[in-house]
């Protein structure tokens, strides 16, 4: 093995993907003390996928005050990547459901507010590449608060100003962009997005995540008229059709916001943080791939991180193998293309030992170690 490339997705609540990659050097290098190691820290566009990114191109991780779902003034953090000009927002680090309390849960008044004042912070630092993931919204506004705190206005039939969130759609009769930020016509928009629910209707945004996020059933019809309405009006004004397009009605409709009025490309998540990784030229003439993450099974082949990491793998005939603490539907995971998958656990241990970090990271050195012995002796 003259090269491995490790690119794990964390062990979540256990260990980052930094930490896993370090384990899998120390095994490597017991077997193969000169091979070429390229670590590359993986998210799948949702949690870690900052930290992921910031760190594997030494960019810079940001912290600034803006207001949660309910207008209310918190601390959030976004990253900018190593070129220093493309900023990685998860829109729940501002807009996110766990920002509010269960009891405070209604998409009729949150709004996507603080998602859009973070997107202003990186243009104000020179930004004008963005990747934004938007699993986890506690919203329901089609990302009109966003565009409120980037200078859009929403006007009423008698030319009043609307506030914020999911009530005003069904009331927006003008968009004034006059004092939109000039420089988002110099960006370009990417939007890691795993879902494929349209803006409205029975598997839109509202009657699918609204629920979740506090409205009723009645609630629910009234967003769902908001949705149609606005998609109305975007279909006269920006002559997009944003009903039709999959993906759209992910995070609250969030997703055909940005799609309307920041022209937004909408892309499977892992496929977007590859795409930052330059993944590609990262693992050319790489002798084999690891990933892997907490636990492996039939979801993980619907896009997950380790999937995206064999299909690019593929195109390069590239081995990978995965590590996980738990496996399950092992015959579906071989098909989809793993080389090998292997439970870094050799004995039935309890759930609060399986997550402790130290007995995990001994885990995994000792398993790519087992693996790539198993390996050298059969060549």
């Amino acid at each position: 093995m003259k090269k491995i490339v490790i690119a794990s997705d964390s062990f979540k609540g256990s260990v980052s993907s930094l930490e896993v990659a370090d384990a899998c050097e120390k095994g490597i290098r017991k077997v193969y003390p000169q091979c070429k190691i390229v670590k590359l820290p993986i998210a799948d566009g949702g949690e870690g996928t900052i930290e992921a990114l910031v760190t594997a191109t030494a960019g810079t991780r940001i912290t600034c005050l803006v207001h949660n779902p309910l207008m209310q003034p918190i601390e959030a953090a976004y990253g900018i990547l190593g070129d220093k000009r493309t900023a990685i927002i998860e829109m729940a680090a501002a807009s996110g459901l766990p920002l509010i309390t269960s009891e405070q849960r209604n998409p009729m008044q949150t709004t996507t507010y603080g998602t859009g004042e973070l997107i202003h912070d990186a243009l104000k630092r020179g930004c004008r590449e963005f990747l934004i993931g938007i699993g986890g919204s506690a919203t329901n506004d089609a990302g009109t608060g966003m565009l409120q705190a980037l200078g859009f206005q929403f006007l009423d039939e008698a030319g009043q100003v609307l506030r914020q969130g999911g009530e005003i759609l069904s009331r927006i009769a003008r968009i004034d962009k006059s004092r939109m930020a000039k420089e988002l016509n110099q960006c370009r928009f990417i939007v890691a997005c795993d879902v494929n629910n349209p803006f409205s209707g029975p598997q839109g945004a509202a009657y699918v995540f609204a629920p979740q996020k506090g409205a009723d059933a009645a609630t629910v019809t009234l967003l769902d008229h908001g949705l149609k309405h606005f998609a109305r009006l975007i279909s006269q004004t920006e002559k997009i059709d944003i009903d039709t397009i999959p993906g759209a009605g992910a995070a609250g409709g969030l997703g055909g916001g940005c799609i309307a009025f920041l022209h937004a490309q909408l892309k499977p998540g892992i496929d977007t943080v590859l795409d930052a990784l330059d993944f590609a030229r990262q693992i050319e003439g790489a002798d084999l791939i690891i990933t892997g993450e907490g636990k492996m099974d039939a979801q993980t082949i619907m896009g997950k991180a380790p999937i995206g990491i064999v299909r690019a793998a593929q195109q390069q005939h590239i081995p990978v193998i995965a590590l996980a603490g738990c496996v399950e539907d092992n015959e579906q995971l071989h098909k989809a293309g793993f080389h090998a998958i292997c439970c870094i656990h050799q004995y039935p241990v309890s759930l609060e030992k399986a997550m402790e970090k130290l007995f995990t990271c001994q885990n995994i050195e000792h398993t790519i170690c087992q693996y790539l012995e198993r390996m050298k002796e059969e060549q």
